[in-house]
């Protein structure tokens, strides 16, 4: 059965408004990974000052600052990981 006009342009209709969508749908999976790599680098560096203070104030919290290190290493690397993730996807801007 011949197609008509009007199949072909409702088709096309539909495949613009699919690829629209879709390239909707990519940047806000792109700033979704942004934010979470943002998140983490920024927890890490709270940890990484706490970690400071508390060895600072004294010998004694030396355990405070190790699992606060600990902490900030755990963020870095989730901040690494998320951050691999949009350079693979080609997001970064």
């Amino acid at each position: 059965m011949a197609q008509t006009k009007a199949d072909r342009s409702a088709a096309a209709k539909k495949a613009a408004a699919t690829r629209q969508r879709n390239q909707e749908q990519r940047k806000s999976q792109a700033a979704g990974h942004k934010a979470a790599e943002t998140r983490e680098l920024r927890a890490a560096g709270r940890s990484v000052s706490s970690a400071k203070g508390a060895a600072a104030q004294s010998l004694g919290a030396a355990g405070t600052a190790a699992r606060l290190l600990g902490t900030a290493a755990k963020h870095a690397g989730d901040a690494v990981v998320a951050g691999v993730h949009i350079a693979r996807r080609g997001d970064r801007t």
